[in-house]
């Protein structure tokens, strides 16, 4: 029914699918390497707490992905109670007008609301509805489903069965990096128990990150730590996934589309993430020696972004204690984001200021082709003309003098000791 895996290179490469928390991000993952980026619109996502998209900014992206011809999947994907369901039906005939290329969708009902009002948009199985054999793969294209997200849950033989049963034209898109969630394909009550937020009404408060202590019930407001190390323990907080180094498998396992996670990112981030998977991904397509050789950059790269420690999750089999969960739930963070270059004037470079810079101090460039220039920074100064000695006030507009020409939408970032 289905094709082999290690037939897929002869047909299209997979695709890059990278998250968009704003204009500016979506923009970001476009010019740094995304084919199709994922946004949220203000209601109806499961990202509540991101910044997500205004019906003007949502529209802007569409247009301006499309200009550069990347794909744009609008998430839609809550578990509906009744009093969502006027409101989807009204945002769907919205969403018909702006014409994404597909719709990712976890609720039956939002489902055949979106067969029937825009049935020209694609429409994609969220990973939030659990979709873990190719039964239901197959379910979901009888329905009339493009693609389905796999379970977080799944290991790569098990994607691969599935890719062998299920029609050839039906498409699997899977997580290759970002953050792991611990509750079963993300369905998660926790928040909903401790803050009344719901999780999957988009508004979680990620609780499995919180730190936490025993209490004795015989000794009410007694609390006993756990220790795992100086900073204590956080017994629910997974590492991030993290699969770079296991393109080939991915690729192998007949994976249509990588998908990274973190709509609630920054662009350095998602600019970091989108370039380093693009190049390893075209590497290994024209060379798998070429891949190879070129390991230590991705590795090196992709550590550079705020993160966690990494697992390969699920993807070879039950993780066991030390690759899923670990001690720490502070992040690395190896550079700071500073602002994405705009329009020139005179020789200086506008940006949207993100964090505090100075005069004299080195930074980076962050080139989409892989390049890292290092500058000095020779001058900055306001909108009015007037010199300034730094940059401490967040989202101030400035242009900046780095003493060599940037493209727009090269990122500015600073390395951090």
């Amino acid at each position: 029914m289905g094709r082999q895996g290690d037939k897929y290179l002869e047909g299209k490469r997979p695709e890059l699918l990278i998250p968009a928390s704003s204009l500016e991000v979506l923009k970001t993952a476009v010019i740094f390497g995304a084919d199709a980026v994922y946004i949220g619109g203000e209601a109806f996502g499961l990202r509540a707490k991101a910044k997500n998209f205004s019906r003007e900014d949502m529209k802007a992206g569409i247009v301006f992905a499309h200009e550069h011809g990347v794909r744009v999947h609008v998430t839609v994907n809550i578990l509906a109670h009744n009093d969502d369901l006027d409101g989807v039906r009204d945002y769907l005939y919205e969403l018909k007008e702006m014409k994404p290329d597909a719709l990712i969708i976890a609720d039956p009902a939002i489902f055949d609301l979106a067969r029937g009002i825009c049935p020209e948009i694609d429409r994609h199985i969220s990973t939030q509805a659990n979709n873990t054999n190719y039964g239901t793969y197959r379910f979901w294209w009888r329905l009339g489903a493009k693609r389905v997200v796999s379970a977080r849950e799944l290991s790569l033989r098990e994607i691969k069965e599935i890719r062998e049963r299920i029609p050839e034209e039906m498409e699997i898109e899977s997580f290759i990096h970002g953050a792991m969630c611990i509750s079963y394909s993300g369905r998660c009550l926790l928040s909903n128990y401790f803050t009344g937020r719901d999780a999957n009404q988009g508004a979680c408060t990620h609780p499995c990150r919180w730190k936490y202590s025993i209490v004795e019930e015989t000794r009410p407001g007694e609390y006993m730590p756990v220790y795992e190390n100086e900073r204590g323990t956080f017994i629910f907080n997974s590492k991030d996934l993290c699969m770079i180094e296991h393109i080939p498998e991915m690729i192998d396992a007949g994976i249509d589309s990588f998908k990274i996670e973190g709509r609630m990112k920054t662009a350095l981030y998602v600019a970091t993430v989108a370039r380093t998977y693009r190049k390893a991904i075209d590497d290994y397509l024209e060379r798998p020696g070429k891949y190879q050789a070129n390991m230590p950059w991705y590795l090196e790269q992709i550590s550079n972004c705020t993160y966690r420690q990494f697992t390969t999750g699920f993807y070879f089999g039950k993780p066991d204690e030390t690759s899923q969960i670990y001690d720490n739930n502070t992040y690395v963070k190896e550079y700071t984001y500073l602002g994405i270059i705009g329009d020139e004037r005179d020789g200086m470079y506008r940006i949207e200021q993100r964090n505090k810079f100075s005069v004299g101090e080195m930074i980076e460039i962050m080139k989409p082709d892989g390049r890292n220039i290092e500058v000095r920074v020779r001058r900055i100064v306001d909108e009015d003309g007037n010199e300034k000695e730094s940059a401490p006030h967040p989202k101030q507009a400035l242009y900046v003098d780095l003493g060599c020409e940037a493209d727009r939408y090269d990122i500015l970032r600073r390395a951090e000791e």
